[in-house]
C-alpha cells in the first residue's frame, strides 16, 4: 500500500516540480516575467526533491511492472528497488552537489 501511495505522490509532485523549473527557467531567460521565479531554477532544494522523487518513482514503477509480470516475491522487491534508490541517490547527490 505504502508504494502504491507513494507512487501516486511522486508523480503528482514531479509534476509539479519540473513545472516550477520549466517556468523558473523561461524566468530566468527573460522570456517571461514573474516575481522571484529566477530563484527557483536554481535553488538546490528543488533539485535534491527532483532527483530524489525521480529515482524512487521509477525505480518502484519498475518494481511494479515486474510484479504485473508475474514475479511474486514482493517483500525482496521492495527491499532490493530501495537498496538500489538509496545507492543511486546517495551517488547522485555526491556527484552533483559535493
Amino acid at each position: 500500500m505504502f508504494i502504491w501511495l507513494f507512487h501516486r505522490i511522486s508523480g503528482l509532485a514531479l509534476i509539479l516540480l519540473i513545472g516550477i523549473k520549466i517556468i523558473s527557467g523561461y524566468a530566468l531567460t527573460g522570456e517571461i516575467q514573474l516575481a522571484r521565479t529566477d530563484t527557483w531554477h536554481v535553488n538546490k532544494t528543488i533539485d535534491v526533491l527532483i532527483l530524489f522523487l525521480f529515482i524512487f518513482h521509477s525505480l518502484y514503477g519498475v518494481r511494479t511492472i515486474i510484479i504485473d509480470m508475474g514475479i511474486k516475491r514482493e517483500k525482496l522487491l521492495f527491499w532490493s528497488f530501495n537498496s538500489i534508490a538509496i545507492v543511486l541517490f546517495g551517488l547522485a547527490y555526491y556527484w552533483i552537489y559535493v
